[in-house]
């Protein structure tokens, strides 16, 4: 089993690897050189899959693939997030019933009794 941690070991392989590698084949590599059974690599694959993501050694890609954020260009590495946003405004009318503080207390009020 090795003493480095799951990132640490993704990034010595994909360093060796001269393009991206689907995320389902960079776990099975990691968890063969970890030395993962079936039963560890279902406990450990969400923790991988969220250090890879906060680890600005790497680039989530198209697809599910993974590389090294030094090999990719910015535009590769990052999107527009503008175009996905949600005026929250419009959610708050249509989703939610707002009430009056009014009613709150007498509503509280006739609780008591």
């Amino acid at each position: 089993m090795s003493k480095k941690s799951m990132t640490d070991v993704a990034f010595e392989m994909l360093s060796k690897k001269k393009r991206s590698v689907a995320f389902a084949k960079l776990w099975e590599e990691v968890c063969a050189k970890m030395g993962f059974d079936e039963t560890m690599a279902q406990k450990k694959i969400a923790q991988f899959y969220t250090d890879m993501m906060l680890d600005n050694r790497f680039a989530s890609l198209e697809d599910n693939k993974w590389d090294l954020r030094s090999r990719r260009t910015y535009e590769e590495t990052h999107f527009d997030t503008s175009s996905i946003l949600i005026d929250d405004d419009d959610l708050l009318d249509e989703e939610f019933e707002f009430i009056d503080d009014d009613e709150v207390t007498s509503k509280n009020e006739e609780d008591e009794y």
